[in-house]
């Protein structure tokens, strides 16, 4: 079993962590899969794209069609957009599980869809926090989960690490997504969170001898700070997380002031279905709690529920 790591050259934030990482001992050339130049270290597979990443589908199936190596997760290396004018380091599983099927996926995916959450992400949003604290990058940059969104379609567990900034009307994105510091951070993450270094790998659930409570993130913002709370807390598990805006409701008319959830339409349900059902498969054995955002949860339902 091999993990996927994948980084594209058309995105600074994602080939600089890259690039960082080769630059540790132990790697060399690897097969290449559809004109794809790959770098193998141990039981990591580093994949160089040109392509934008969330619209390479399969990569974990195509890889195992032509390596002929069964993949155990992926890991995606990329910039972020953020909403806000603060820099930021986060981690997030993908998925697009509200989106109706007569609705078109903008970053890849498709309608009622998610990909298992790579059990990494609780455990390596606290290693990140460690080591962007050492680089002297907080309380510059934030390190922080965000909420399941976008593609590309994968059947492995799977996780983004990004590098974020602002939006791009503001000018200076592109200096933090090169920013060396911010990438020799995530490529040290990367390095200790999968062991290359000759440590014991970091989240690994099958192995992991502290499988407590697998958290299911459920309302909240695209930066869930509710859900950060637990996730922050030693030996908690993330599955996916989804953001009020993942929960469409429509309203079910009428003048009652009081109805039943079965009563309220909309996308929510089949989300969160979804996300469950692929949180699940990822943590096998697991314990789930679902934490509930009220506040957030109960703005998105229609104001006579």
């Amino acid at each position: 079993m091999v993990t996927l790591l994948v980084a594209t050259t058309a995105d600074p934030a994602s080939i600089g962590p890259a690039s960082s990482l080769l630059a540790m001992p132990g790697w060399h050339p690897g097969p290449t899969i559809q004109d794809i130049p790959s770098f193998a270290n141990r039981d990591v597979r580093l994949l160089k794209l040109e392509t934008r990443l969330v619209k390479e589908d399969h990569l974990d199936k195509r890889w195992e069609e032509v390596a002929e190596e069964p993949v155990d997760e992926v890991i995606f290396l990329s910039k972020h957009v953020a909403a806000s004018t603060r820099p930021a380091l986060t981690i997030h599983p993908i998925g697009t599980p509200h989106l109706r099927e007569d609705e078109i996926p903008l970053a890849g995916g498709r309608p009622g869809w998610a990909a298992p959450p790579n059990p990494r992400i609780g455990p390596w949003l606290r290693l990140l926090k460690t080591i962007a604290e050492s680089h002297k990058l907080v309380p510059e940059f934030e390190v922080t989960l965000e909420a399941t969104h976008h593609g590309p379609l994968t059947s492995s567990p799977t996780m983004f690490v990004e590098i974020g900034y602002g939006s791009f009307m503001l000018g200076s994105t592109e200096e933090y997504w090169k920013r060396q510091d911010a990438a020799q951070a995530i490529a040290r993450l990367v390095w200790e969170g999968l062991g290359l270094g000759g440590g014991v790998a970091i989240g690994d659930w099958k192995r992991d001898e502290n499988r407590s409570k697998v958290l299911l993130g459920i309302g909240g913002g695209h930066y869930v700070p509710r859900h950060m709370d637990i996730a922050m807390k030693d030996g908690v598990w993330v599955g996916h997380l989804l953001s009020g805006y993942s929960l469409p409701m429509e309203d079910p008319g009428g003048s009652k002031k009081q109805v039943n959830a079965e009563d309220v339409g909309g996308a929510w349900r089949e989300a969160i279905r979804v996300a469950f059902e692929t949180t699940r498969s990822a943590f096998p054995g697991g314990e789930f709690l679902a934490h509930l955002d009220h506040k957030s949860v109960f703005k998105s339902i229609p104001q006579q529920v």
